[in-house]
């Protein structure tokens, strides 16, 4: 068996702490990207988990020894040196409803949850929404686009986008990745 790399550890080491709590979970980012046929460098974990566990990941992570950077309902941000891990907590019906659906994936280290590319493309959607400048989530619904359409939902893409108000940025992907 190859050696497990550095973020290989990483990941292993907070499936087996999120697992502890009883935590579900399901990856989202830059690492879920690559069940996609989309692969881009990443430096940290990004996970979709149940808000309602998310004082017991706080404290587990704490154990760990992580730093909590930021935390709010929606959301936290741990590091440990350089490592980085970046929690949504699911509490909306959209979110829940992409963290119960989300699938399952065998890897080496395990069976990982996935959200579906569609999920990752409104994550990615709120995090451009949110903040203009994050222009590398706006490249990898292109990507996620370009390299799953024939089997992406696209009803249920085009209902991110309007949540949104985006359907003119859609139309416009589309005709780019066609």
């Amino acid at each position: 068996m190859p050696p497990v790399s550095r973020l290989g550890r990483q990941i292993a080491e907070i499936v087996a702490a999120l697992n502890a709590v009883g935590a579900r979970f399901a990856l989202i980012g830059g690492l879920a990207l690559a069940s996609y046929k989309v692969v881009r460098a990443t430096q940290d974990v990004d996970l979709l988990t149940e808000a309602e566990k998310a004082d017991a990941i706080d404290a587990e992570l704490a154990r760990l020894g992580y730093s909590c950077l930021h935390r709010s309902v929606e959301a936290g941000n741990y590091a440990r040196g350089d490592e980085r891990v970046d929690l949504l907590y699911a509490s909306r019906p959209i979110a829940r409803r992409l963290l119960a659906e989300a699938g399952e994936l065998n890897t080496a280290l395990g069976d990982l949850r996935v959200v579906s590319a569609e999920g990752l493309i409104g994550f990615k959607l709120q995090g451009l929404v949110n903040d203009p400048r994050r222009t590398q989530d706006l490249e990898d619904i292109r990507a996620l686009l370009r390299a799953n359409r024939a089997g992406l939902d696209m009803e249920q893409v085009r209902g991110y986008f309007r949540i949104f108000e985006r359907e003119s940025l859609l139309d416009d992907l589309l005709r780019e990745t066609g």
